[in-house]
């Protein structure tokens, strides 16, 4: 029950950074940091829940993580800046 509250919670995080995610170009600096600021936090999670680094929580919690992202992008679409 506990990892699937985790990826709950990692989903719903990803949400707004996808969004900001879509807002700008493509493999640009902005970009990859919306990638990369919630991985912290990711972690943080990880460690407070006591799932600990199973590799069976990988799969789940990376999907969780990018469809989160996935989410955020498509249903909030915003062409990018050129």
């Amino acid at each position: 029950m506990t990892i699937v509250l985790v990826a709950l919670a990692v989903f719903v995080l990803n949400i707004p950074f996808g969004y900001l995610r879509s807002k700008h170009k493509k493999f640009s600096f902005m970009w990859w940091l919306y990638i990369h600021i919630p991985v912290p936090f990711v972690v943080l999670l990880r460690i407070y829940s006591d799932i600990g680094f199973a590799f069976y929580t990988y799969p789940i919690l990376i999907g969780a993580f990018f469809a989160g992202q996935l989410i955020g992008r498509l249903y909030f679409p915003i062409k990018c800046k050129k």
